[in-house]
């Protein structure tokens, strides 16, 4: 995907990636959804990062070097450029945007432990804390809220792939965790097109099985 007109992007979550890695550009700031980095390997991908609303990614651009990881949308996005200034102004705006990077990859690297570590119970719970949606630990909802909360969420695989379970584990806890859908069965209905700003934080992907649908 190029970037070289460094304006806001939008990127749908399961489309093309947003860098890949040894492309070069600029840092990205995450303003709207979920921003997932991986780490190709042999096995597919594997699961290093993820940015929430408010992180850089594409950090690897303060120090003049390719990104180093793949870049993808977790859920719908929204991401603006960060100028790094004239040449007079670099040096002091890179300095504060890598103590920013410090604290954010501090703050990020406790997640993904908590993501990967523990019961499918406990990870699957701070997930959902992670995408701001309400969940039958903190708020009851019920019929139709229910369902978007269902919608807003990424893949069933992709889940399981980011807390390092099975589908079917994934699937029996998120019964426990998510209140009930409004109607029992039935295929997963796509959401009209919405701006980003008006969708749940975890925005409901085009591709793969839809949570909490049979």
């Amino acid at each position: 995907m190029s970037h070289a007109d460094h304006r806001p992007l939008r990127v749908h979550a399961g489309h093309t990636p947003i860098f890949q890695p040894g492309d070069t550009g600029t840092v990205w700031r995450v303003r709207l959804g979920v921003v997932r980095l991986n780490r190709p390997s042999v096995a597919g991908r594997l699961p290093v990062q993820l940015a929430l609303p408010g992180d850089l990614i594409g950090i690897e651009a303060l120090c003049d070097q390719p990104y180093q990881f793949c870049a993808e949308a977790f859920t719908d996005c929204e991401l603006e450029p960060v100028p790094l200034g004239t040449a007079g102004e670099t040096s002091a705006m890179r300095q504060s945007l890598l103590r920013e990077v410090l604290l954010q990859q501090q703050s990020r690297s406790q997640d993904m432990a908590t993501l990967r570590t523990g019961s499918v119970l406990q990870r699957l719970s701070h997930l959902l804390r992670l995408l701001g949606l309400p969940w039958q630990g903190a708020q009851a909802v019920a019929g139709s809220q229910a369902d978007a909360i269902r919608q807003a969420l990424p893949t069933l695989r992709e889940v399981a792939e980011l807390v390092d379970a099975k589908t079917e584990t994934v699937c029996r806890a998120l019964a426990q965790l998510l209140p009930p859908r409004s109607r029992k069965g039935g295929p997963a209905r796509k959401p009209a097109e919405t701006d980003l700003t008006t969708r749940p934080a975890g925005a409901w992907s085009s591709h793969g099985l839809a949570l909490g649908v049979a």
